[in-house]
């Protein structure tokens, strides 16, 4: 689905190393995390993660800094240019998205508007 040579997302060494830690203690084996859109929230959107035991036919893998993510066929134009940071604060430690087609997010910071990547303004581009 992606153009060859072009990954739909990166890491920061910080979301890789938190990634290769959430693999190390899982209770089960996995070979990555698998991010995607869902639609809901009060902005239309919001990003989802989840263990990743195996990857299917469709996803898109992803590796990057020693660490594997798996990519929701139905999310790849959503997340095409993403880089995927981890951030610690005094209130919370989460991943961030920081996606070149996100149009803009609620007040809460759990759901995002975001725009579909045009292939062929990526293949020119690129």
């Amino acid at each position: 689905m992606a153009l060859p040579g072009f990954k739909v997302i990166t890491l920061t060494d910080a979301a890789a190393n938190r990634v290769k830690d959430i693999i190390g203690k899982a209770d089960r084996p996995i070979v990555g995390v698998r991010v995607g859109v869902k639609n809901g929230g009060c902005a239309g959107m919001s990003y989802t993660m989840e263990y990743a035991e195996t990857a299917t036919p469709l996803d898109e893998v992803v590796e990057d800094k020693g660490v594997t993510v798996l990519v929701d066929p139905k999310a790849v134009l959503f997340l095409l240019g993403t880089e995927m940071d981890f951030e610690t604060s005094k209130m919370a430690s989460q991943f961030v998205f920081r996606n070149p087609n996100q149009t803009s997010a609620c007040g809460c910071g759990e759901s995002v508007a975001i725009t579909p990547a045009v292939p062929e303004m990526l293949q020119s581009a690129h």
